[in-house]
């Protein structure tokens, strides 16, 4: 079956979006209402190149919500469950944000530019009207805008090469969530150590959406050495890696506890934050389901990004939320929840793909 999907001017074009084209990109999807690429054409491949030596990759659909005025800090801390309070200029930290129920509603990355600038580098939803309306409510003298920054990602194990080929060493020594603004012969760029693979790598923020195509371009060159390939985020890499998809994992009602992000809840903070009491109620409650791997049996199998359950006789145990062919293990593998009263040696587990119910064990995340 065959059929057109009509997308219209609602959905926008990153500052890049004409670079991977004319580098032959096969496919996109849509992210936080912008074209995000998929693929170019060779997922295998592409999974390879970001295990084996780099990969460059389009994300600017990662936008960017900025936090700015005397209030900056305070709203930021209402935002998220994580004390934010040490954070230093050129500092990025991991921020979970909750509803007023305690339920994950996105998952981005907090980067300090300034004692009253922030941004939230955020997952697909829209944080920015869940901020300008909380400040507007609660009477905030603050900003809340989404600025002209737009991540164009380099990952695997030479993208320290790539990158400091491009803008010098002393990338090397940039720690992990830190950045600096720079800019490469004049083209404006925050540069962060960070990425969503587990591979290593930096995001370079694009501060001037005009020149999208010659930042591009110049890390596409920069790259050729180190045989540097086009591709997307790899959900293959990331379910081996066990990082949090908040899109696929998390978005209907799941809570951080269950997402084992407990470390960011800061419930013991002096200030209030949205979610805070219904964060209480949970933890002292204790959780029904966790975060675990699958390990699958059966044939190979393609991407699968439903979430499929994941059952014990009659019984429903858990769901799983992706589940992907793995190269390195060899194994159909997935990330998904378990009921907390399903041990991790629980055998007779069954997990329904496409019709046929194939065999599961538990394991621990990350895979590899």
């Amino acid at each position: 079956m065959s059929f057109e999907v009509a997308i219209g001017c609602n959905v926008r074009k990153s500052p890049f979006f004409d670079a991977t084209v004319a580098d032959g990109v096969k496919g996109f999807s849509v992210y936080n209402h912008m074209f995000a690429p998929s693929h170019f054409g060779d997922p295998e491949g592409e999974y390879r190149a970001l295990i084996e030596k780099v990969v460059m990759w389009d994300v600017a659909c990662e936008r960017q919500v900025e936090l700015k005025g005397p209030d900056a800090e305070k709203l930021t801390r209402y935002l998220t469950t994580r004390d934010i309070g040490d954070t230093v200029v050129g500092q990025g930290k991991y921020v979970p944000i909750c509803d007023y129920d305690g339920m994950l509603i996105n998952d981005p990355v907090l980067q300090k530019l300034a004692d009253d600038c922030f941004w939230l580098s955020i997952a697909d939803s829209d944080i920015l009207l869940w901020a300008k309306a909380i400040a507007a409510e609660r009477g905030m003298d603050v900003r809340v805008t989404e600025p002209d920054a737009s991540p164009l990602g380099v990952q695997g194990p030479d993208a320290d090469n790539v990158v400091a080929d491009l803008f010098g060493d002393w990338v090397r020594d940039l720690k992990y969530f830190w950045f600096r603004d720079t800019d490469l012969d004049g083209i404006p760029v925050l540069l962060a150590r960070s990425g969503w693979s587990k591979q290593g790598g930096f995001e370079l923020y694009l501060r001037d959406g005009s020149r999208g195509t010659e930042l591009y371009n110049r890390v596409k060159a920069a790259g050729e050495p180190y045989g540097i390939v086009s591709t997307a985020p790899s959900d293959v890499e990331r379910v081996e890696s066990g990082l949090l998809s908040y899109g696929a994992d998390a978005r209907f009602g799941v809570n951080p506890f269950e997402a084992d992000l407990g470390k960011f809840v800061n419930l013991d903070r002096d200030d209030d934050f949205v979610g805070k009491a219904a964060l209480q109620r949970i933890r002292e409650a204790g959780i029904k389901r966790r975060r675990v791997g699958f390990i699958i049996g059966g044939d190979r199998i393609g991407g699968i990004t439903e979430w499929h359950d994941v059952t014990r006789g009659q019984e429903a145990g858990g769901v799983a939320t992706e589940a992907v062919y793995s190269p390195r293990m060899e194994k159909n593998i997935a990330v998904g929840m378990l009921a907390t009263e399903v041990g991790d040696d629980a055998d007779g587990l069954e997990i329904a793909i496409d019709g046929e119910r194939r065999s599961a064990t538990v394991t621990s995340l990350p895979f590899c």
